[in-house]
């Protein structure tokens, strides 16, 4: 037991070494933009560049957008299937899993063929409609995480049976969905839609080729001609995702400790 515990903690130090050094290293590199010593001027630059403010309030507005929309398609595909179609669960679950072997660029190759100016519904001739072929996007790529966390939330209620209830009671389907079955699964639907803003803030492939203002191209543009501003946004990226995971952790304990008072 002494060995197993032994060779387990240093199976965890060196995986935290092998993962915080690069980590340690960059935004120790992202310090020293003024010659000898450390100071935060990288970040200045970064925080005060218009672009950078225009690119990500761009995409955080196109994340809550896909946040919406997967939980619109997500929520009612998976209680139904739970609910009305348990066989056909196998291929919902294919479905969903696609993205992750289908690769971004693919997709959106196939956008740009089917919808473009010469098609007969030209999407990519307007800010609207390539704004709207960004959303579709981003959600099919949140689809494996977005359905996976609400089905993992349904799981752990009875559905048939506040699905009899409500009916019982005369409740249409519209009112089973958005007042008994969603604040149920809340906690997995945040889950899911932290991971999504995640991915659509750091999502580069979509927004390069569709030419549209994202915080992705924009980190590849700094990239390529910055030195110490690169390293700084690398780090408010990687401090936005781990917000975003420390959030689902913050959810999921608020919500097990609010069940465990009940």
């Amino acid at each position: 037991m002494k060995s197993n515990r032994f060779w387990a903690w240093a199976a965890l130090i060196f995986g935290l070494v092998y993962f915080a050094l690069p980590l340690i290293g960059m935004a120790e590199f992202s310090l020293r933009m003024r010659r000898g010593e450390y100071s935060l001027d990288a970040y200045h630059v970064v925080l005060g560049d218009p672009q950078f403010r225009r690119t990500f309030s761009y995409s955080v507005t196109l994340a809550v957008i896909t946040i919406i929309v997967s939980t619109c398609l997500t929520v009612p595909t998976a209680y139904w299937v739970r609910l009305r179609m348990p066989r056909w669960r196998p291929v919902i679950e294919f479905v969903t899993l696609l993205p992750l072997v289908v690769p971004p660029i693919v997709i959106v190759f196939g956008y740009i063929r089917l919808y473009n100016t010469s098609s007969f519904l030209p999407l990519t001739g307007s800010t609207l409609g390539t704004d709207a072929l960004m959303v579709a996007g981003y959600t099919v790529l949140s689809l494996p995480y977005m359905y996976r966390a609400v089905d993992t939330g349904l799981r752990a209620i009875d559905v048939q049976t506040l699905t009899e209830a409500a009916q019982s009671l005369g409740a249409g389907w519209v009112t089973i969905l958005t007042r008994i079955i969603l604040p149920n699964v809340l906690v997995a639907v945040l889950s899911g839609a932290f991971l999504t803003f995640a991915i659509v803030i750091g999502e580069f492939v979509l927004a390069s080729l569709l030419n549209r203002p994202a915080f992705g191209p924009y980190m590849q543009l700094i990239g390529a001609n910055r030195a110490y501003e690169p390293a700084a946004l690398a780090v408010i990226s990687f401090a936005v995702t781990w917000a975003c995971m420390g959030l689902i952790q913050l959810v999921t304990r608020f919500s097990n400790a609010t069940r465990e008072m009940r």
